[in-house]
């Protein structure tokens, strides 16, 4: 067990109770006609709510607002950690809408030519599909994620982590993010896909390009240059694809290839969309994570030999990180059919093809289900989250990212107990993906 004495936890709540009263300047709450909900307005590149959005999901929170209409995103958002739960598993909302309507039902304008590449990627993308084609393609890669497979991927995980750590002792300073965090979780992917690991340079500027298109308005530019990502990627697929069938592995892209479901190969397209999203949320989530949990373990002040003193607490730390910061904070869903939601004493009616926005982070600080959520407290009585949300679209590769977590956290403070910062860490100028640009340490 952990050795948090009364009189920390004593002074935590009272400083976290404190935090809490405060309106952050960079929120405006509206009161509506209404009463049943309010209406928002927070700029998501505001520097001061990418460093800290926990203020503002604290200060409506606490004011009775875990519904509330978003102003800049033109979203209906849910902050409460119930409603988010059961928005993920309710059936009257999808990730797509165009199998139930058309652009023109919908009032929708053509997608743009200029992402017609990027539009091919996403086409077969499992975090995009509903059923019967999520079902399909998530079965054929779902046995290659189950616990006890992941499980057998320890040993060379734990090797690796090792190996990136010796590596740092020639170097003065080492940045956390680069020289750590993104080598496990892209080496990894890497490996059981059966992807060069030459490629790895490469496979981190397609996705960091790609990821960009999931964020407020995003540039031209970046709308360019994601469509030029999602091309390259894919003629880089098409590549090892065809290697792959000439000359198949054990790896999960050869058993992509040989694996049927009821009779049914996946095509090129599918195979290519479904590689696209497992190489970039089989690192890019996780590298954040990692990240994050660095930084909410020496934040804490509580000793790393007592978080991992055993399987068992190290598992809770694990957990802990992920409810405390995770690295994704809104995911969004499409109303397919229109209809009237009651949640949270808010009365919302929809219509068909209407967004609406899970904010996870908030979720995983809701006050009415987590003692003090604010404090960093493994030992939590109830200890759950929604970081990798739930339903059918609950993250596939969930047992692949807590291991990744729990060797890579437990095997760097195993080996650099004294971690320190040598600079004050920042979150990179994206509020959807919520990670660190960098972390320097010694």
């Amino acid at each position: 067990m952990l050795d948090l004495s009364l009189e920390r936890l004593k002074l935590a709540f009272k400083l976290v109770k404190t935090s809490m009263t405060r309106i952050p300047d960079y929120l405006t709450i509206k009161q509506t006609p209404t009463g049943t909900a309010v209406n928002i307005s927070i700029d998501p590149r505001e520097a001061a709510f990418v460093q800290n959005p926990y203020a503002a999901y604290n200060a409506l929170h606490h004011r009775g607002h875990p519904v509330f209409f978003w102003e800049q995103y033109g979203l209906w958002c849910f902050a409460g950690f119930d409603a988010v739960n059961a928005l993920f598993r309710d059936k009257r909302f999808g990730r797509q809408i165009l199998h139930v309507a058309t652009r023109d039902e919908l009032g929708l304008a053509p997608r743009p030519a200029h992402l017609k590449n990027f539009d091919a990627v996403e086409q077969f993308s499992l975090l995009e599909l509903e059923p019967p084609g999520h079902t399909r393609i998530r079965k054929l890669v779902n046995r290659a994620f189950v616990s006890r497979q992941v499980e057998l991927l320890r040993p060379q995980i734990e090797s690796l982590c090792h190996r990136l750590i010796d590596g740092f002792s020639s170097c003065s300073e080492i940045d956390l993010i680069t020289d750590y965090a993104t080598p496990i979780p892209l080496t990894t992917i890497c490996r059981m896909l059966g992807v060069p690991l030459e490629a790895g340079q490469q496979l981190l500027d397609w996705s960091h390009a790609i990821v960009k298109m999931y964020m407020l308005d995003p540039t031209m530019e970046d709308q360019l240059a994601a469509d030029k990502a999602a091309a390259e990627f894919a003629a880089f697929l098409r590549e090892q694809i065809a290697i792959h069938k000439k000359h198949p592995c054990d790896d999960l892209l050869s058993r992509l290839i040989a694996e049927t479901e009821d009779g049914e190969c996946l095509t090129e397209a599918e195979l290519i969309s479904t590689v696209v999203v497992l190489l970039n949320a089989g690192h890019e989530a996780t590298v954040h994570q990692l990240g994050n949990a660095v930084k909410s373990i020496i934040e804490s002040g509580i000793l790393p030999a007592q978080l991992f003193a055993s399987e068992a607490s190290a598992i809770a730390t694990v957990e802990e990180c992920l409810r405390f910061d995770a690295p994704l904070h809104m995911f969004t869903r499409y109303a397919l059919e229109d209809l009237e939601l009651n949640l949270e004493g808010a009365n919302i009616v929809l219509k068909k093809g209407q967004k609406i926005g899970l904010l996870l982070g908030a979720a995983n600080r809701d006050p009415r289900k987590f003692e003090n959520p604010d404090l960093f407290w493994p030992e939590r009585p109830f200890q759950a989250n929604v970081s990798f949300g739930a339903g059918i679209h609950f993250c596939i590769g969930a047992p692949l990212a807590r291991l990744e977590l729990l060797v890579g956290l437990k095997t760097l403070f195993a080996r650099i107990p004294g971690l320190k910062f040598r600079e004050t860490p920042k979150y990179r100028d994206i509020f959807h993906f919520h990670g660190l640009d960098k972390v320097i340490a010694g």
